[in-house]
């Protein structure tokens, strides 16, 4: 169950990051991925390649992996759990996966199963797989 916190994250994140790769990325949030093995995903945020929307023809859970997806710590979920589902998605060839815990305000950003670089407040977020950077002191704005 989202939080406030975890609320305002996602809309900070969401915004920024259409407001600076909208060009180059569709941005989705909450959408269903369709994973191999049930249960299914749902990130709180995923990265895509740019996608053509069809208004006509709406996709219920997308097939095709993003590039990136983000999960946001909440109070009712473990770090481990979220560590469970990054390592998921790992194995089903998603390249990179931010977990965001808003209790430190930072976010870790892995490429790999047990590979993450870990970004606080004061620093800038590279991921190296998208190029997105972003100022985190924007993303934990009060």
């Amino acid at each position: 169950m989202p939080s406030l916190n975890h609320s305002a994250i996602q809309t900070n994140l969401v915004s920024f990051l259409n407001q600076h790769y909208r060009k180059q990325y569709t941005i989705l949030s909450e959408i269903s991925i369709l994973m191999p093995e049930k249960p299914d995903a749902v990130p709180d945020i995923a990265i895509y390649p740019k996608l053509k929307l069809d208004f006509f023809e709406d996709q219920i859970a997308m097939t095709e992996m993003p590039i990136t997806a983000i999960e946001i710590g909440s109070p009712s979920q473990s770090d481990n759990y979220i560590v469970k589902k990054i390592n998921r998605y790992f194995e089903v060839g998603i390249k990179s996966c931010w977990f965001v815990i808003p209790s430190l305000q930072a976010i870790s950003v892995y490429s790999g199963v047990g590979k993450y670089q870990f970004f606080s407040r004061e620093m800038t977020l590279k991921d190296e797989i998208t190029g997105v950077e972003i100022p985190l002191s924007d993303i934990f704005e009060e």
